[in-house]
């Protein structure tokens, strides 16, 4: 019986065991031009014994960023400084993927320079708020991108997946999911176009479809994943019957021989829907499951059940550093601190004790 803590082989690579970091905001891009700074390379190296280390959301274009203090992967300096964050975390034996993440609509002009403001594939507000360093600030309505306007976004995913391979990640995972700009396509009520890219369940997954499709070429299919959540309510989404166009979807990425297929549960009743997508494509699933609170040892079992590949952990990863040690040994687990989550110092960030012997 296969289990976590067996080694799987991805992208070329064989990971020591199959329990993934997922990816997680964290809102410390501090470094000049919203690099990360060598904190950052610790908080990525301490966590080195994941099978998988996916990367906090990064912006793949200035117009990309969603919320304060988020990196991106678009400039040399972006790049210098990511360098040093893969560097740490091979030399401390891990693998990591960088993912990146367009949040379109989700965000506000005063996170953007040069009277930018967001896009979407259509001009629908998302409900809600998002925080600022001026504080809370509404959703505004995004500007529709144009169809050549898509065509660029695309290729500026293309770009930052290029910057990640010379920042020496491992791969790119694609951030299609949590109500962002990949999602915002897919789901009916963000997306009410009526031309090439919308309309139909046919048009709707081709953004998603041709931006990997795009990063595949630029880097390689083996070393490009795509993140999904179908039916997650995030960021004021609504797709009230996801299993036709996310089965579409799969159904055009199994060819590509991708690296992985990340599917993030947005509810426990959307099992059924996971393992119908696990029977549409033949490469690795990683799942971040649903749970009652944040994903805990119980999802191991998904493993053996042969549900997923890959198991991937966050609030439980953001507070155990070598939380693939203490699941081994059954815990002790360390206490998650919220306040500390998203923006701050170094407290809540690197400061997380391990086990000792």
């Amino acid at each position: 019986m296969t289990t976590a803590f067996d080694p799987i082989q991805l992208g070329g690579k064989k990971l020591a065991n199959r329990i993934a970091m997922a990816p997680m905001t964290r809102s410390r891009a501090h470094g000049p031009g919203l690099s990360p700074t060598p904190s950052v390379a610790e908080y990525y190296a301490q966590r080195a014994s994941a099978g998988l280390i996916i990367t906090e959301g990064i912006q793949p274009s200035v117009v990309g960023q969603g919320y304060p203090d988020t990196p991106g992967l678009h400039s040399d300096e972006q790049i210098a400084a990511w360098r040093e964050v893969t560097d740490a975390v091979h030399a401390a034996g891990g693998t990591i993927f960088a993912q990146i993440m367009h949040a379109g609509r989700i965000g506000h002009p005063v996170l953007l320079p040069d009277g930018l403001v967001p896009v979407a594939p259509s001009a629908v507000a998302a409900a809600g708020q998002v925080f600022t360093h001026e504080g809370p600030k509404d959703f505004i309505t995004p500007k529709e991108l144009t169809g050549e306007e898509v065509r660029a976004t695309i290729a500026d995913f293309a770009a930052a997946a290029r910057n990640a391979v010379e920042a020496g990640f491992d791969g790119v995972e694609l951030h299609g999911a949590n109500g962002y700009l990949i999602h915002q396509f897919l789901a009916p009520n963000t997306n009410t176009r009526t031309d090439e890219w919308g309309g139909t369940d046919e048009n709707r997954i081709r953004f998603a479809v041709e931006v990997t499709k795009a990063v595949a070429d630029a880097i390689g299919a083996e070393h490009t994943a795509l993140r999904i959540s179908p039916s997650n309510l995030y960021n004021d989404i609504d797709e009230p019957e996801p299993g036709a166009v996310y089965t579409a979807l799969v159904d055009q990425l199994e060819p590509l021989g991708l690296a992985y297929l990340h599917i993030l549960e947005g509810a426990p009743e959307l099992r059924e829907l996971t393992v119908e997508l696990r029977k549409h494509f033949s490469g690795t699933i990683v799942l971040n499951a649903a749970t009652d609170g944040p994903t805990g040892p119980g999802a191991l079992a998904l493993i053996e059940d042969g549900i997923a590949d890959l198991v991937s952990y966050g609030v439980m990863f953001l507070a155990n550093p070598d939380l693939p040690a203490r699941l081994r040994a059954g815990g002790p687990y360390n206490t998650p601190d919220p306040a500390t989550f998203f923006g701050g110092d170094d407290k809540g960030y690197i400061d997380y004790p391990v086990l000792t012997a």
